[in-house]
């Protein structure tokens, strides 16, 4: 019994110390983007982008907790208004503050996340339109505390979750920008 349980330790060991190993030569850095054409006019779809209110009725993360607690702070779709919410542990905790408004092109934001952990990531959305079509691009960028960017990016699929959530959200955006 002794040998088995000295075994164990020595493997978990060696996992623990190949993965901080690892991290000092893994990017730190993360970068996501996905988009989708929407058959609407790029005005109508800089409405649904450039104001966290209406942002929060395409949002995919809303549907994880109905119950979600949202506030918002500033004049809507002004650059230094706040979008806060309070969820489950699906979407945690923590705060958007739009930090660059170029109408009807591009918003920029300051994603803090408090729960589960605590982060931190930019974010964009850009519209490029030509008559009644709208290319919607969004994404963001962060970085990875060492050595959680080893964990990260060895043991988790981020582009995977990420595709899911954002093709979500995006879907829910084309939906309600082609209506009416």
């Amino acid at each position: 019994m002794k040998k088995v349980l000295k075994v164990v330790g020595l493997l978990l060991l060696a996992i623990i110390a190949f993965v901080l190993i690892a991290g000092l030569f893994i990017s730190r850095s993360y970068h996501f983007q996905k988009e989708i054409t929407t058959n609407a006019p790029q005005e109508k779809v800089w409405g649904y982008v450039s104001d966290f209110k209406q942002m929060d009725k395409w949002s995919p993360w809303k549907d994880k907790d109905p119950n979600i607690q949202l506030s918002y702070d500033g004049q809507d779709g002004a650059v230094g208004s706040t979008y806060s919410w309070v969820g489950n542990k699906d979407v945690g905790s923590g705060s958007q503050t739009l930090t660059k408004s170029d109408p009807p092109h591009r918003i920029d934001t300051h994603l803090h996340f408090l729960k589960p952990f605590d982060a931190q990531a930019d974010a964009f959305i850009t519209l490029d339109g030509e008559n009644n079509a709208t290319k919607v691009t969004w994404g963001f960028d962060s970085k990875y505390p060492y050595p959680l960017n080893g964990v990260m990016k060895m043991f988790m699929n981020m582009d995977k979750a990420m595709n899911d959530e954002f093709g979500s959200g995006l879907n829910k955006l084309k939906t309600l920008a082609e209506s009416n």
